[in-house]
């Protein structure tokens, strides 16, 4: 191929299309391309019918030069992706032995198979194979007329994990160019804040370039260059890499990590501390994100949800007196749970949420209010938020724990905390 290979990603499942499950596959392969310089162009789903999918494959061989397939390669009667794509090739179906073998090995290790799961053992002839180390079904790749094709199952977990032990290498030949990306994690100025700060830039920037994107309660700007090695390219990130960080500051928490408690636990592994949380509105949530990371319970010690006044008094030992004066959603009240923790459980600092998450208000704040804390040991910070009453529940809350775990990452980085 002269020209830089072009990718089509073609996700089979009605599943999809249905929105019972999200194609997180299409995302993780599009993210690993980039990695080795072939440009994704197109998406596209299709259900688990054939000839819609045989149409879909002649749409993408008509302006791709590599397809991808996610799904399909299962023992059940829908999977029908190796069947129709082999036939849009004109290849036949073969038998292939060390596939049957390693099915046969799941039968050993306690893995019941029945008849039709043996129909994974059929792919297309001179194909190359790609082993499944999370399931049975294998994928493969072919080249036939001038175009790759490369099927992975569907299943997120056997599909990430078949194309960065199998595929990658296997396309890694193709592209004569690499492409790296660098993603800068910003909290506290939203993607349209960034967009304003950089726009000129970004529109006279080429290669590299510049992206804002949005996520749920943060955002990131995306830096990409495109070059004859992954060295040469890093090159060129490096200078627009260090002039965001000096326009944008103490707003980026982190780089190539995926939310803002991952950053956290960095700073808090390097300085050797330890947190606790006393959650209201939260319900927990704070403890769950953080505790979903591996080696989380070296940090946190525990937390408590005290959804009522008299459960505040007893876990974290809010004065009552305290409770009727001021009301739950206070600075007072969040302040004297985040201490309360903080000394019930021993922790280094402690953190804590009070809020009004809505539907429904206290009769003194709208809902949205949140009172964020953070004690540490003869110091207390405390932030009010108001983040809108026509904000969705689950967003005030998820927006409250990103507070929470930028005021820790504010504290151990020697920065301004409220």
């Amino acid at each position: 191929m002269n020209k830089a290979p072009e990718a089509e990603i073609l996700s089979v499942g009605t599943e999809l299309l249905l929105g019972h499950v999200t194609n997180t596959d299409a995302r993780d392969v599009s993210e690993m391309l980039s990695r080795i310089g072939l440009n994704v162009k197109y998406h596209s789903v299709v259900g688990d019918n054939p000839e819609r999918l045989r149409q879909c494959v002649e749409i993408a061989r008509g302006r791709a030069d590599v397809i991808i397939t996610t799904g399909g390669l299962g023992p059940t009667c829908d999977d029908l992706t190796k069947q129709v794509l082999a036939d849009c090739f004109g290849l036949k179906l073969v038998r292939n032995e060390e596939v049957e073998k390693s099915l046969y090995e799941y039968i050993r290790t306690g893995r019941g198979l029945t008849p039709n799961t043996h129909q994974q053992a059929l792919l297309p002839e001179g194909c190359t194979v790609f082993p499944n180390s999370c399931g049975t079904a294998p994928g493969c790749a072919f080249e036939k007329d001038g175009k790759v094709v490369v099927m992975l199952p569907g299943p997120p977990k056997e599909c990430r994990a078949m194309f960065e032990r199998s595929a990658l290498p296997y396309l890694r030949r193709l592209s004569g160019e690499a492409i790296v990306s660098h993603s800068l994690n910003i909290f506290g100025i939203g993607e349209s804040a960034v967009d304003d700060l950089f726009a000129d830039e970004m529109n006279a920037m080429t290669n590299p370039s510049m992206a804002p994107y949005a996520k749920e309660c943060d955002c990131l700007l995306q830096i990409t260059a495109k070059a004859e090695n992954e060295a040469e390219a890093e090159a060129m990130i490096a200078p627009v890499r260090a002039h965001v960080l000096q326009v944008l500051g103490e707003y980026v928490y982190g780089e190539d990590v995926d939310c803002i408690e991952e950053a956290v636990m960095k700073l808090l592994r390097e300085h050797g501390r330890t947190f606790a949380a006393c959650e209201s509105c939260t319900g927990g949530d704070i403890a769950r994100r953080f505790t979903e990371l591996p080696g989380a319970s070296a940090f946190f010690l525990g937390g408590a949800v005290t959804y009522t006044n008299a459960v505040k008094t007893e876990l974290a030992g809010v004065p009552e007196a305290l409770l009727a004066e001021k009301t739950a959603v206070s600075r007072e009240v969040a302040q004297a749970m985040a201490e309360g923790i903080r000394e019930r459980l021993g922790a280094d600092l402690g953190v804590s949420v009070t809020g009004l998450a809505g539907p429904d208000g206290d009769g003194v704040h709208e809902v949205g209010t949140v009172f964020i804390a953070l004690a540490a040991e003869g110091q207390i910070f405390v932030r009010e938020t108001h983040m809108g009453s026509t904000r969705t529940r689950s967003f005030i809350r998820r927006m409250a724990g990103n507070h929470a775990f930028d005021m820790l990452r504010r504290y151990l980085s020697g920065m301004q905390v409220e």
